[in-house]
């Protein structure tokens, strides 16, 4: 087996367990309930799931908005914001993988312009997109993982974008809920 052969096998075998990964979350996506009785591990393990699917949605985001009411919204919003930059591997790898799932997408291939265009832009787009609730983020994952941005950046800005996010529904959450039941 070439060397060529070789890597676009292990780009489809990564692709492929992406997408494994995705359908499983999916498919499970009614029992991430019962892991916040776990406390913060069970919110940084929810969030990771919550996270990995790609472009299939999981309602990571409610789960931290509620349980900011029942824990320290500080300590929800770093477990979530860390298990979310380590679920968002998942499109990174399938940009690493060389795959050109999205390629053709018009907002692919701007994010993608942006981001080639100069390195600190592409690591306040991470960080930025990863910060604003919206489903395309895995358009970055994607994005950052083709260019090559090297994976710790990558999981750094994700992770300051993600746990600012996290912080703002966890607050959010607190807030009134706690509104809500006052005498």
């Amino acid at each position: 087996m070439s060397s060529k052969q070789r890597t676009n096998l292990i780009r489809v075998l990564v692709l492929l367990f992406v997408i494994s990964i995705s359908i499983y979350i999916f498919t499970i996506r009614g029992q991430a309930k019962e892991l916040a009785k776990f406390g913060y591990p069970g919110i940084f393990i929810l969030s990771i799931l919550a996270n990995a699917t790609v472009i299939l949605p999981a309602p990571g985001v409610l789960f931290v908005f509620a349980l900011g009411a029942v824990f320290n919204p500080i300590g929800v919003a770093i477990a979530a914001g860390a298990g979310a930059a380590i679920g968002e591997l998942t499109g990174y790898l399938v940009g690493f993988s060389g795959q050109g799932i999205v390629e053709h997408a018009d907002l692919y291939q701007k994010l993608l312009n942006w981001m080639r265009s100069n390195r600190r832009l592409s690591y306040l787009a991470i960080t930025v997109l990863a910060f604003i609730p919206n489903p395309f983020f895995d358009l970055t994952g994607i994005a950052a993982g083709t260019l090559k941005i090297p994976v710790a950046g990558f999981l750094v800005f994700t992770f300051i974008g993600k746990t600012l996010k996290m912080l703002v529904f966890a607050y959010a959450g607190a807030k009134s809920l706690n509104w809500l039941f006052k005498e």
